[in-house]
């Protein structure tokens, strides 16, 4: 026995000084422990300590303990632990304290960690941790959010959270469905029931969701969608698309489907999707087919017709992107797709185009003045060069003493055409930088000045198109459109521009065959006006005379206005307005006599109102001034239509005024010797008697002849003033009686006339010599 033991104990001392091949760590030291303990090898339980290093059995805590409490009596607890390496603290009192938590839990079937800690007055972390290595074993329950619940307590809430779940048809969010649940909870645990947390819910309902418990979706974690309610939804887009064709976004919008595009092509590959709606291929098919037959009545087709309701113009414009017809149309330019959903074909807007031209050759003869189009401008230059070239000579030749050139007149022309005449050499510089601003003044203004000249130049707007259009094809309102202007406006944008470019074409082609005939026109204008603005000027300087004696001034001033200057511009107007007929190729007969022509006030209003432009407001001007009480206001406004229209009004000089006054005289001196009627003689003897004795040619009317006669008081002896004032009495008196006169033979006005007229025929010799023999002398 004895050898046999100090064998042993020689193998055991060199098993220990033996090196070892393989280091085991605690960690795998422990690992073999507990694979003992799992496979019954240590048949017994083992207690460890908090640090892991140290097992110990239960039986050996207990014997320990005993010693302690006999060696002293009684022992507390934190000096128990440190005594026994905390071994006491962390497995005996921890299983007590999960019995009591499990007795607490099964009483109450669910309850919080903290009403257990605050029991058992230990903290909160400290009992989690125990329970989370003891849950299931010494404790039965489950904690989920720091509540513990029985298994009991989990299975109701869990047959409440599936019958929830599966009585749902429609998507809600999960959160209003725990909120409902908790109220239920509460109403059935009483007032002494814990507040069940949404977390243990959504929990529930997850486990049964992945074990196929409850059918859905589940979206952002609280977004649930039944499968019964997207098993109806999509039977409802089935049905509906199946039976129309087509379904609006909207109406998937309104079943609950956030991106309708999306799910439409997953379930219809071959459909098309449109702006508002999707389509299945057989609409493409029916519109297509509706279409075709359109461009082959040579007819037209509004799109939207054949398409629902619901369908928006680009909806109708995406499909017939698709059309077949439509396409070969577009190729074989047999037809046309205007605005988004009008198909047309190329025969119906041939009719209709032919149709508008002879409208449009209506307008162009309705009379309307026009200025002359920019491309028809060098044809005014062309057509009317030798006449500028003709009138600019004749200005020369009065300048050639002073050795200067004057340009020719400038043409009438649109609103954004600057007038430069030539410039004469002392200022061609300055006329080449007056042309280099101009250029780039053009160019800045010329999308801007685009409206305006359409204008000017007389050219039939878009409501004057859509209503011509209207009327020709009145299928466009039967057609029962709440709008026409969606039809008519993009026809019309279509069409315009070709019905300008024709009435264009026609209007140059008119206007260079009546290109002699307004040159001629107004050759003969210059020459009335010279001649008629000349004597003008020579009879507004008499007014001068007067203007100390304002009602008399204002009495010539206006019978000059009535006279003279209607007669002006009555000529210059009528002439005007056949001018501008000629440039809108509208043919018109010149008058023999444009001078014998007379206007009303009415009339003038309406011509100054059809010339183009800044003309029309010039005209007016001249129509205002006729009507006013000065001739210096007519002279401007006279001055600026002619120079507005390029015509040239010669101011008087002192040469021109010798030659008019001695041609007045000499023409007033045959007269007076030639007329027999001794009322008419007065005036006429009074005028020569002005230009005699002040040089001034006066047009007076009778109300003035009394005031004309006393004025020349200081200019006569006193024989010829008595002659002139007994004849000026005379002539009223007999004036007087026949305006009193009422034409019966037996009222004694008529002796009295005749004794009136037979005194001043025996004054006429002694007037007519008085005046004429102081001509001769």
């Amino acid at each position: 026995m004895d050898a046999e033991l100090l064998e042993l104990a020689r193998q055991f001392e060199s098993a220990q000084q033996a090196k070892s091949s393989i280091r085991l760590s605690e960690r795998n030291v422990v690992e073999l422990v507990q694979k003992l303990h799992e496979l019954h090898i240590i048949d017994f339980d083992l207690l460890h300590t908090v640090s892991g290093k140290e097992y110990i059995t239960p039986e050996q805590l207990r014997h320990e303990m005993m010693l302690e409490i006999k060696k002293l009596g009684r022992v507390s607890l934190i000096d128990l632990a440190d005594i026994t390496g905390e071994k006491l603290f962390r497995s005996l009192i921890g299983t007590i304290l999960l019995k009591k938590s499990n007795e607490r839990l099964q009483e109450c079937s669910q309850i919080s960690l903290a009403e257990i800690a605050a029991n058992l007055n230990v903290g909160s972390e400290f009992l989690a941790s125990m329970l989370e290595a003891r849950l299931g074993t010494l404790v039965k329950g489950r904690l989920e959010g720091g509540q513990l619940y029985t298994p009991a307590y989990v299975t109701r809430v869990s047959a409440m959270v599936r019958g929830a779940a599966r009585g749902v048809t429609v998507p809600i969010n999960l959160s209003l469905l725990w909120g409902t649940l908790q109220q239920l909870l509460q109403a059935m645990d009483g007032a002494g029931g814990v507040a069940t947390e949404s977390s243990f819910f959504q929990s529930l309902f997850n486990g049964l969701a992945k074990e196929g418990e409850i059918l859905g979706s589940l979206r952002a974690g609280v977004h649930w969608t039944p499968t019964v309610f997207a098993i109806a939804q999509r039977e409802c887009v089935d049905s509906f698309f199946s039976q129309n064709s087509f379904i609006s976004y909207d109406t998937l919008q309104k079943l609950g489907i956030s991106q309708p595009v999306q799910f439409l092509q997953s379930r219809y590959a071959e459909g098309l999707p449109l702006v508002t709606a999707f389509a299945h291929p057989s609409m493409i098919e029916m519109l297509d087919a509706a279409v075709e037959d359109a461009i082959d009545r040579s007819s037209w087709i509004d799109s939207l017709s054949v398409l629902p309701t619901s369908f928006g113009s680009q909806d109708a414009c995406k499909i017939l992107s698709h059309c077949n017809s439509v396409q070969s149309a577009l190729k074989g330019n047999k037809g046309m797709i205007l605005g988004d959903s009008y198909v047309f074909s190329n025969g119906f807007i041939k009719d209709l185009y032919g149709r508008m031209e002879k409208e449009l050759e209506v307008f162009r003869l309705s009379g309307s003045s026009g200025a002359i189009p920019s491309d028809d401008i060098h044809l005014v230059m062309e057509a009317k060069g030798r006449t500028d070239s003709g009138r600019s000579g004749e200005v020369n030749e009065k300048r050639k003493k002073k050795g200067k050139t004057s340009g020719a007149r400038t043409e009438i022309l649109p609103d954004d055409e600057e007038i430069i005449p030539l410039k004469s050499k002392k200022n061609q510089r300055k006329g080449k930088e007056a042309s280099l601003v101009l250029s780039d003044t053009k160019k800045g203004a010329k999308k801007d000045s685009t409206r305006m000249q359409e204008d000017d130049l007389n050219i039939p707007s878009d409501d004057w198109i859509m209503q011509k259009i209207l009327n020709l094809v009145p299928d466009f309102e039967e057609q029962g459109l709440e709008d026409p202007q969606t039809i008519l406006g993009p026809l019309a944008n279509y069409m315009r521009p070709m019905l300008i470019s024709s009435l264009k074409e026609k209007r140059k082609t008119l206007f260079t065959e009546n290109a002699g005939k307004m040159r001629h026109l107004l050759d003969n204008l210059q020459k009335k006006l010279d001649e008629a603005f000349l004597n003008m000027q020579l009879y507004e300087k008499a007014l001068d005379l007067f203007e100390d004696d304002q009602s008399t001034c204002a009495v010539l001033h206006r019978h000059l206005l009535r006279t003279m200057a209607a007669s002006i511009g009555d000529m210059l107007f009528h002439n005007l307005d056949m001018h501008n007929k000629m440039k809108n190729g509208i043919n018109v007969e010149e008058s023999p006599d444009s001078e014998s022509i007379t206007l009303g006030s009415a009339e003038r209003t309406a011509l100054a109102k059809s010339f183009p432009g800044s003309l029309s407001k010039k005209a007016l001007a001249v129509v205002e001034a006729l009507e006013g009480k000065r001739v210096e206001a007519f002279m401007t406004s006279l001055r600026e239509v002619a120079e507005e229209s390029g015509l040239l009004l010669k101011k008087l000089d002192k040469k021109l005024e010798r030659t008019l006054l001695h041609s007045y005289r000499k023409d007033l001196t045959s007269q007076v010797s030639a007329e027999t009627d001794p009322v008419a003689l007065l005036p006429k003897a009074v005028s020569l008697l002005y230009i005699q004795v002040h040089n001034k040619a006066l047009q007076a009317p009778g109300r003035a002849i009394s005031v004309a006669v006393s004025r020349l008081k200081d200019k006569l002896d006193d024989s010829a003033f008595k002659i002139l004032t007994e004849y000026q009495t005379a002539t009223v008196t007999l004036l007087s009686l026949l305006s009193a006169s009422t034409g019966d033979e037996e009222d004694c006005t008529s002796d009295r006339i005749a004794s009136k007229r037979e005194l001043l025929g025996d004054l006429m010799p002694a007037l007519k010599g008085l005046v004429l023999g102081t001509t001769q002398s």
